[in-house]
């Protein structure tokens, strides 16, 4: 990694654009310290200091939900509304059009997800201020209009950051925008490590522990990232005036972890939906009971989350993968698998073999975003700031942005032979 980046760095190109991320990373970083007008930012801080749900909040923006700053709600809206229009894309038939319309198909759609992020920010923002009018110096409805309307501007300014990021800059605005708020967060946890071993907290032995579960988890979400099936298709000879066209192997890659990290962010905000709304009545029976049984860390809480996460794999998979188009598409170029039928019983193989590859990227999945209740018992280190889910996005979104500058790097050597 360390010699792909030092060979981008001696290229032109890929040196401006590596400049402009990183100085739109770091135009993202000062915003998150930027408060919002009208709020009690210390009173805030210890709301979410004791909330699972604000926390993890915290954890996606870096720190700036925790500051309350212009970028509290991060680029989180964005990603609900990317989520919603893949699954109306399914159940509406004018946006499935667009989806195969090609660029100014994907343009139409990319436009509509602008405008649901915006209303779905503000929503979230009404939402976010209401709740909490603790942490308000001055309670009024103008105040509470201005704190809504100066969040839902922070996000949609990360959101033409995250496109420009991506326009302009090397890897995916998004994820890169989310990689860096859990990649801030790193100092602050070394710290913390340190402070631990001062006072007598933890000793040596589990640091020693942390560090190599660490670089088993890392190892094992890259083995999964890249790991594929890949089905062998063969494409027949086709005559098209004097030339022929096809005759060649090829292959079907279906992707281990075809859902990336959307099934844990479902069943997150699932999980912790229902306990948000019980802290709110503090003495009820039902929500004590509720808090005392499915809290995070219980043994129901860990098992429904597993569950949740598995079958969001599941259906996700079967949005984005669509086994029928894909035997269509197979058929209308002249191609088949080896031994299977084209049409429905292609369809049905391919479904199969997803379903098996699928199994194992859910259960994946699902060790890895309950791993730190394992390591909080293997380790004893309270406040553990790197979890499955944050480590599962920052490989996964450092492995994509390698891959974009290796292929730059890779049509500028062939560029000779081109010409």
């Amino acid at each position: 990694m360390i010699s792909t980046l030092q060979a981008a760095w001696k290229i032109d190109e890929l040196r401006r654009k590596l400049m402009f991320t990183l100085a739109m990373l770091f135009v993202f970083r000062l915003g998150a310290h930027v408060p919002v007008p009208g709020v009690d930012a210390r009173v805030f801080a210890e709301l979410v200091a004791t909330n699972t749900l604000f926390g993890f909040f915290d954890v996606i923006s870096g720190g700036a939900f925790k500051n309350f700053s212009v970028f509290a709600m991060s680029i989180t809206p964005y990603i609900n509304a990317s989520i919603i229009m893949q699954l109306l894309t399914v159940v509406i038939p004018h946006l499935e059009r667009l989806s195969k319309e090609g660029e100014e198909g994907r343009k139409k759609i990319t436009q509509y997800i602008r405008y649901l992020t915006v209303v779905l920010a503000f929503l979230q923002a009404i939402g976010t201020t209401a709740a909490l009018k603790r942490a308000m110096i001055s309670p009024t409805v103008w105040n509470y209009l201005l704190v809504a309307i100066t969040l839902t501007a922070g996000t949609a300014f990360l959101m033409w950051l995250g496109e420009q990021i991506t326009e302009k800059g090397i890897g995916n605005g998004i994820s890169l925008l989310i990689f860096a708020g859990i990649v801030s967060r790193l100092p602050g946890g070394l710290v913390s490590l340190v402070e631990y071993l001062q006072t007598g907290t933890i000793n040596f032995l589990s640091l020693l522990l942390l560090l190599v579960i660490a670089a088993v988890v890392i190892s094992g979400i890259v083995a999964v990232q890249e790991g594929q099936r890949r089905i062998p298709v063969q494409y027949a000879k086709r005559v098209v005036g004097r030339r022929v066209y096809g005759g060649q192997t090829t292959h079907l890659p279906l992707r281990v972890n075809q859902a990336g990290v959307i099934p844990v962010i479902f069943a997150s905000s699932i999980m912790m939906f229902p306990e948000q709304i019980a802290r709110y009545f503090p003495g009820n029976i039902v929500a004590e009971w509720y808090l005392s049984v499915f809290s995070w860390g219980t043994f129901l809480h860990t098992v429904f989350y597993a569950l949740l996460i598995i079958g969001f794999t599941y259906f996700y998979t079967a949005v984005i993968m669509n086994p029928v188009d894909i035997s269509d598409n197979i058929k209308k170029y002249g191609g088949f698998i080896p031994g299977i039928r084209a049409g429905r019983p292609t369809a049905e193989y391919i479904s199969k073999v997803m379903g098996r590859v699928t199994l194992a990227g859910a259960v994946f999945l699902a060790l890895i975003a309950i791993l730190p209740n394992f390591v909080l018992v293997a380790t004893k280190i309270p406040n553990i700031y790197f979890g499955g889910t944050s480590l599962l996005i920052v490989v996964g979104v450092a492995l994509d942005t390698m891959k974009q500058m290796e292929s730059h790097m890779l049509m500028r050597s062939y560029q000779g032979f081109i010409k």
